[in-house]
């Protein structure tokens, strides 16, 4: 990766946030693939959140982010979760859409380009999510089964309409993001929020990768018993929720 400019500014403006804990066998071929794709077709800054990494991640990153102006690196002294790291990297961001990725190779940055071209990166109209719905997934039967599951109970509950809060591949407006209630595990449940918020969602068909390197952060047994008592409070946070001024100022919205 050799020094380089940001890109012309005729081209729009799209942040990409990529939250990462120990993928440094990932993280270089990553940023290489979104700033090639993603470059290709925005003005793009990158955001690397990284969430307490013990593998010297930081320091790979680091080394990109000196020799590439589009690259920006935090830090997290101590892992605070993939929600913390998303909201960490919101509020640094610049550009008024944003995109989510995860950091472990699994998701292709080329859907993320296929994912903004649904909406104008300039303003913002009725939509105010796009998000990727994974359509052959690499994982093992197990945490199939386990997402099922998972995702028709969500789905019951809240009536989000999405099949798969869970992939990491996400495009929505940064003021509306920052504008949603904080809480762990905030990124599973952005399609409930945002039609909470008065948007509406659309769905994209993205490929699921094999992992680069690295393994998951969590447990099946882990996530489901999290899983629930997020759920609940979730159902809870909806049915006291009263949105008043639209969180996207009315300049930036389109007819």
């Amino acid at each position: 990766m050799s020094d380089t400019q940001p890109a012309s500014s005729s081209l729009p403006a799209l942040s990409v946030i990529v939250p990462v804990c120990d993928e440094a066998g990932a993280i270089a071929a990553l940023l290489q693939e979104i700033l090639d794709k993603v470059g290709a077709a925005y003005r793009v800054e990158v955001v690397v959140v990284d969430d307490g990494s013990r593998d010297g991640t930081d320091g790979i990153v680091a080394d990109l982010a000196a020799r590439d102006l589009r690259i920006t690196l935090i830090r997290h002294k101590a892992r605070s979760g993939k929600s913390a790291a998303l909201r960490t990297g919101a509020m640094a961001a610049t550009s008024l859409w944003m995109a989510t990725i995860d950091g472990d190779g699994e998701n292709d940055p080329a859907d993320v380009v296929a994912m903004a071209a649904q909406i104008d990166a300039t303003s913002v109209g009725r939509v105010g999510l796009v998000a990727g719905i994974r359509r052959r997934r690499t994982a093992g039967i197990r945490r199939l089964i386990a997402s099922r599951i998972g995702n028709g109970v969500r789905r019951f509950l809240l009536r989000d309409d999405c099949p798969d809060t869970a992939c990491g591949l996400k495009v929505l407006p940064r003021p509306l993001f920052l504008a949603f209630p904080y809480f762990d595990s905030l990124h599973r449940y952005m399609p409930a929020l945002t039609r909470r918020y008065g948007f509406e969602t659309v769905h994209v068909s993205v490929d699921d990768r094999p992992r680069m390197a690295g393994r998951s952060k969590y447990t099946n047994i882990g996530r489901a018993l999290v899983g629930i008592v997020d759920l609940l409070g979730v159902v809870w946070l909806l049915r006291r929720t009263t949105v008043g001024a639209n969180p996207v100022a009315k300049a930036d919205r389109a007819p």
